[in-house]
């Protein structure tokens, strides 16, 4: 097998880590510039997260969510009804040779670090967590 062709346990190779961030950073700039051509889509702010590329660079998946969290269903639905425009000015501002086709995806980031946040506080892991810290059982 020759080095580097098994995905097992392999995280995102560095050039889709770039790429993926360019494609962010563009697609973060268009939308704040209101670019895209439907009133409804510039009314709204927009924050793009994170794009994941796949193995081949032909599909991101961009993990958006708007500010406020309002409108949630009606952001995925107006960046995908466009996502020809924004793939085309995507590709002309970064100069790639393919540009990847584009998938919407809501950012549950915010929602799991809640999440983590509020099982953190109940009283049962709490008490858990400082009867290790008491023993001296820290993990290295």
């Amino acid at each position: 097998m020759a080095k580097g062709n098994s995905s097992f346990g392999s995280g995102p190779g560095m050039r889709q880590l770039r790429v993926g961030e360019q494609i962010r950073r563009t697609m973060s700039e268009l939308l704040m510039r209101g670019e895209i051509h439907d009133p409804d889509l510039n009314r709204m702010s927009i924050t793009v997260g994170e794009v994941r590329l796949s193995g081949d660079l032909r599909v991101a998946t961009v993990y958006v969510l708007p500010l406020g969290g309002e409108g949630k269903e009606d952001a995925i639905r107006l960046l995908s009804r466009h996502q020809g425009e924004l793939r085309h000015l995507i590709g002309r501002k970064i100069g790639l040779k393919h540009t990847p086709e584009l998938r919407f995806q809501l950012d549950q980031t915010f929602d799991r670090m809640d999440e983590t946040r509020r099982l953190l506080s109940q009283d049962e892991v709490r008490r858990d967590l400082d009867a290790r810290d008491e023993n001296g059982d820290e993990e290295e």
